[in-house]
């Protein structure tokens, strides 16, 4: 099966995206053709000014292959380096209603956050996303239950495609993954770049350790003579992530024998050992090395791209492209 999954670049990787999608790719690439890209073209619907992206797209990439994307068992290319997805994009919007779009969470979100820029280009993200799938013959796509109706927009495009044409396209299907909820440092939101609550991932040691202290904990807990309560508490929760005894240390917390500073601390200590790796793999990546990457993996999407692209022309009755 061949799996598609694509991330916008905004920066420096946190633990948002690892513990919610980086790892999950990296394991997939044991037993599937896996196609992973940046999103570039995305961005451009929040960034308009793709100058601005250029060295986001380094960080990202350079943070996929730190965490274990191999280019020699996956495709990592960049989005607007395979421009026939583009052309696809518009060839499906020509078969989508507008209320279908319209009716997406993202693009309510979306425009909620940018409010002075609700573009076209925002309103079709759904589109853009289904071409990027399909582009490639993209038959399964991990993703948690927060985008399954994204999903199924794209598969009803599909469908309708398929329907109105001739059957061009495989209908992608979710590889539905226990995604974490991964709160920020202050224990509300989602962690996010834009709202600044993060936790580095290839950050130095000195940044992510700060990031952890600074994380709010047990808000139920005012003393650290007072028993605490791990499960609402937001850096125990991280402890199911590296630690293999965290009940233990949870027990502790119950028992009032660690306190919140003592937690954020061993957490901390954990984060950096556990990271190390990636830290020393991104250290050995030049720009040059990582624009060799997305260049050679771009092509390759290209030669499955030009091919799809051709046979989506076809069945709308449209020439070849033009070579």
């Amino acid at each position: 099966m061949r799996i598609l999954s694509g991330i916008r670049p905004t920066g420096r990787f946190h633990l948002g995206n690892y513990l919610g999608a980086a790892r999950n790719w990296v394991t997939l690439q044991d037993d599937y053709d896996c196609y992973y890209f940046i999103a570039d073209y995305h961005a451009l619907t929040t960034e308009p000014d793709g100058h601005k992206v250029e060295d986001k797209v380094f960080d990202v990439t350079s943070d996929l292959l730190a965490v274990g994307i191999d280019p020699s068992r996956s495709v990592l290319y960049q989005q607007s380096k395979v421009p026939e997805v583009a052309e696809l994009s518009l060839l499906l919007s020509m078969v989508t209603p507008l209320s279908w779009v319209m009716r997406t969470p993202a693009f309510k979100e979306k425009a909620k956050l940018h409010p002075d820029n609700v573009n076209v280009g925002l309103l079709s993200y759904p589109i853009l996303q289904g071409a990027d799938i399909v582009i490639v013959k993209g038959e399964g796509v991990p993703v948690g239950k927060d985008q399954l109706a994204h999903l199924e927009l794209i598969r009803e495009v599909v469908r309708r495609f398929n329907r109105t044409y001739t059957p061009v396209f495989p209908e992608p299907r979710a590889l539905l993954t226990e995604w974490p909820v991964i709160n920020g440092t202050d224990g509300k939101q989602r962690m996010s770049k834009t709202v600044g609550n993060i936790v580095g991932v290839t950050d130095e040691p000195d940044v992510l350790r700060k990031q952890v202290l600074s994380m709010v904990t047990d808000t139920k807990r005012v003393y650290k003579s007072q028993p605490g309560h791990p499960r609402t508490c937001n850096v125990c929760a991280f402890y199911k992530f590296f630690f293999d005894d965290w009940e233990h240390y949870w027990d502790l917390c119950r028992k009032a024998q660690i306190g919140c500073h003592d937690k954020k601390k061993l957490l901390a200590d954990r984060m950096i050992e556990t990271f190390q790796p990636f830290r020393e793999k991104r250290a050995s990546l030049s720009p040059e090395l990582v624009d060799r990457i997305l260049d050679e993996g771009s092509e390759r999407a290209r030669v499955v791209a030009r091919e799809t692209l051709a046979e989506a022309r076809r069945a709308v009755g449209l020439p070849p492209s033009p070579r």
